[in-house]
C-alpha cells in the first residue's frame, strides 16, 4: 500500500442467521406474534438497478425539497450523499483507531462504572389498569432501577406506532399514546434526572412505518415531494442484504418499494437531503424538548444503500458521522449507542466517531458460550481486544436483549449459572446493558412478543404489573420468579445483580480498572484482575458443573501486574476471604491458589488489600 494512501475497506456482510432473530422488530402487523425464524435470511447478493428507480422532481412544499436526479443515481450518483462526506469517511477509515483510545479515555463522568437497564416500557408497570405498561408506571417504578444501581435506562421505542414493539414509528415527535403524553415522558425524564439516572431513547432511522403521512403521501400521490423519500420502483431490484424479497408491492399501484425489515417498514431515502435534515430535527426534539440524555440508534447498518452495497456502505458511515457532530452540537456529551449486529470485526469501521459507542454481540455470545459449555477458553480474548483498542465507554458488552431468548432460557433454567454470567458481565470491562427482568431471572423464548412479557413484580394475578389484564400473558414462572419474592432472599438472583452493580459503581478497580488475564491450572476456570493504579480486584470463577480443587493461578512474564507484597483476598460478595495472595519481587502472580475448592459454577470476586 502507497505511504499515505488508505487501503480499499471491504464491509463483509452478516448473515442474519448469525443474529439471534434481532432486528426483526416482528416483522409483523400489530400483535402478530411471527416468530423471527420466519424472517431469518440465507445470505444474498443484491442491487438497485440505476436506470429503473423512480425518481421524481418535487413540487413546491414546506419541506426542503430532494434535487431531481436523472436515472443512474443508484450507482454512481448513489455514492454522492456528498462528495465531501465521502472524503470524510475516507479519511476516517483510514484514522487508526488505536490512536483514538487516549483522547476523552475517561468518557463522561456518568458512564464510570456505570450500567444501563433496558425497559420495555409497555411491560414494566401499568399505573392505570388498561394492561399495558405506560410512563407513569414507569415514574413509579424508578426507586426499583435505583435501587439496582442503573446509571442509565434505554427504553425501547416511545414513539407514536400502530405496532406493540413500536420500531415502525407513525409520528417521531409524539409519544405513543398507549404510554401517556409528551409532559408525561418529560416528567419521567425530570424524575430520572432526579435519581441521578440518565435517558436513553431508542431511535429508529432506518424506516418509517408504512402508516407515517410521508410514506402515505409518497405511496398515493406520485408528484409529492415524499417520493423522494423512500425508494421506489416499477419492479423489484434483485433481493436484499440478506437474500430476501425486500422490494414490497405497492396497494395502490403497479410498484414497489423497498424495505429491508418488513412490508410495513419501507426504508427510509438517505441520499435524500431532506431526510438526513429530518433526522438530525428529530434528534434535536427529543434532545432539547424532551431532555433525553442520548440514543440507542436501531440497525444502523442499513442506512444508506449504494448501488450493489446494501449494508454497511460507505454512505452509512460518513451520514452517522455528520449524525454524530449534529447530535454533540445540539447537547454536548449526549450518549449514543448503535446496534450493529456481528461480531468485533463488523464493529470496527463504525469507529471512531460514529456515535458514541456499539453493543458487543460477540462479547454476549461468548459470555454465554463459557457459562454454557464450561470452558474458560476465549472468553477473555473479545474484552481484551476492544481494551487495547478503544475507551471502555464506548462498547457496550451484555447477556441478552428484547430480540434474544432470555439468559435463564439460554442457560437452561440453571439460576448458578445465570448467577455466574451476571458476575462476568459486572466485573469485566466495558459499559454492561442489562434487560429488564434479567436480574429477577425472568424466562422467555422466540416468538418476540415472549421475550417482551409484563415484568413480575409480585405472586399474584397480573403478577403486580396490572390490576386489569396484561397484554401479554406473563410466563407461567412468574408466582415463583418476581420481585417481591427475591428481595426477601438474600442469595436470590436480583440480590447478586444489586451487589455487582453497586459494587461496580463504587470500587474504583470494577469500574474503570484494566482487565489483566491470569492463567488458570484447569480449562474451566477464568481468572482476571481489574486494576487502577495499585488497586485491584480478582475474579476467579468455576465455569464447570463440578468442584475444582487446588487450582492455582498465575500471570505471564510480561508487566507486572502488581507491586510486590503480599495481600489479603477480601470477598465482595460475602463468603470467607480468599487464601493470603504472594506478589513476587518483579510483580508476577505464580501458582496461587485462591481457594481449596471453588464450587460449581462458582464466582468469586476478592478485593485485594495490601498487607
Amino acid at each position: 500500500m502507497p505511504s499515505g494512501e488508505c487501503a480499499p475497506r471491504r464491509i463483509r456482510a452478516i448473515p442474519r442467521d448469525s443474529r439471534t432473530g434481532a432486528g426483526s422488530h416482528d416483522n409483523s402487523a400489530p400483535g402478530s406474534t411471527r416468530t423471527a425464524s420466519s424472517v431469518r435470511r440465507s445470505p444474498g447478493r443484491a442491487g438497485f438497478s440505476i436506470s429503473t428507480l423512480t425518481r421524481n422532481a418535487p413540487i413546491s412544499s414546506p419541506i426542503v425539497p430532494p434535487r431531481s436526479l436523472p436515472s443512474g443515481t443508484m450507482g454512481a450518483r448513489a455514492v454522492s450523499i456528498s462528495r465531501a462526506l465521502r472524503r470524510g469517511a475516507v479519511l476516517l477509515a483510514c484514522m487508526p483507531i488505536a490512536s483514538l483510545a487516549a483522547q476523552q479515555a475517561a468518557g463522561p463522568v456518568w458512564t464510570r462504572g456505570a450500567v444501563c437497564y433496558e425497559v420495555f416500557v409497555r411491560s414494566f408497570y401499568d399505573s392505570n389498569g388498561d394492561g399495558i405498561g405506560d410512563l407513569n408506571g414507569l415514574i413509579e417504578k424508578l426507586d426499583y432501577i435505583d435501587k439496582l444501581g442503573a446509571s442509565c435506562i434505554w427504553l425501547m421505542p416511545v414513539a407514536a406506532s400502530p405496532s406493540y414493539h413500536g420500531y415502525d414509528v407513525s409520528d417521531y415527535y409524539r409519544v405513543e399514546p398507549a404510554y401517556g403524553s409528551n409532559d408525561d415522558f418529560k416528567r419521567l425524564v425530570a424524575q430520572a434526572h432526579r435519581r441521578g439516572i440518565k435517558v436513553l431513547v431508542d431511535m429508529v432511522l432506518n424506516h418509517s412505518s408504512s402508516e407515517h403521512r410521508y410514506f402515505q403521501a409518497a405511496l398515493h400521490d406520485t408528484t409529492s415531494p415524499y417520493r423522494a423519500w423512500y425508494r421506489f420502483a416499477p419492479s423489484p431490484l434483485g433481493k436484499g442484504p440478506h437474500g430476501g424479497d425486500d422490494w414490497h408491492r405497492s396497494p395502490v399501484r403497479d410498484e414497489y418499494y423497498y424495505g429491508v425489515f418488513w412490508s410495513g417498514m419501507p426504508d427510509l431515502n438517505y441520499e435524500t437531503p431532506a431526510v438526513r435534515d429530518e433526522a438530525k430535527r428529530i434528534a434535536t426534539f427529543w434532545l432539547r424538548d424532551m431532555d433525553v440524555d442520548g440514543f440507542r440508534l436501531d440497525a444502523v447498518p442499513y442506512l444508506v444503500e449504494e448501488g450493489s452495497c446494501l449494508m454497511g456502505c460507505p454512505g452509512t458511515h460518513a451520514f452517522l458521522h455528520q449524525y454524530a457532530a449534529h447530535v454533540d452540537s445540539v447537547k454536548p456529551g449526549a450518549y449514543t449507542v448503535g446496534e450493529a449486529w456481528g461480531n468485533i470485526n463488523a464493529m470496527m469501521p463504525y469507529y471512531p466517531d460514529q456515535l458514541t459507542a456499539y453493543f458487543g454481540f460477540e462479547l454476549a455470545d461468548s459470555l454465554l458460550s463459557a457459562v454454557r459449555t464450561g470452558s474458560a477458553a476465549g472468553l477473555l480474548s473479545g474484552f481484551l481486544r476492544l481494551q487495547d483498542t478503544l475507551p471502555e465507554y464506548r462498547w457496550c458488552p451484555f447477556l441478552s436483549n428484547h430480540d434474544q431468548t432470555r439468559v435463564l432460557t439460554a442457560l437452561g433454567g440453571d439460576v448458578a449459572r445465570a448467577k455466574l454470567a451476571a458476575t462476568l458481565l459486572l466485573t469485566l470491562p466495558g459499559l454492561p446493558f442489562v434487560y429488564y427482568g434479567e436480574e429477577i431471572g425472568m424466562t422467555g423464548d422466540k416468538p418476540d412478543p415472549r421475550l417482551r412479557t409484563p415484568m413480575q413484580w409480585a405472586p399474584r394475578p397480573g403478577v403486580g404489573f396490572t390490576s386489569g389484564t396484561p397484554w401479554e400473558s406473563p410466563q407461567p414462572d412468574s408466582f415463583v420468579t418476581n420481585v417481591a419474592t427475591e428481595e426477601a432472599d438474600p442469595r436470590s438472583l436480583l440480590n447478586r445483580y444489586r451487589r455487582l452493580i453497586h459494587l461496580r459503581k463504587e470500587n474504583q478497580a470494577l469500574g474503570t480498572g484494566r482487565l489483566v488475564p491470569l492463567a488458570a491450572s484447569s480449562a474451566s476456570v477464568t481468572a482476571y484482575l481489574r486494576r487502577a493504579g495499585d488497586h485491584a480486584v480478582l475474579v476467579v470463577a468455576n465455569l464447570g458443573g463440578a468442584p475444582a480443587s487446588g487450582v492455582s493461578i498465575g500471570s505471564g512474564e510480561g508487566e507486572r501486574v502488581l507491586p510486590p507484597g503480599s495481600y489479603t483476598p477480601r470477598n465482595l460478595l460475602g463468603g470467607p476471604d480468599g487464601l493470603v495472595l504472594r506478589v513476587s519481587g518483579d510483580g508476577h502472580v505464580r501458582g496461587y491458589v485462591p481457594a481449596a475448592t471453588l464450587a460449581p459454577r462458582e464466582g468469586l470476586v476478592f478485593d485485594l488489600m495490601r498487607r
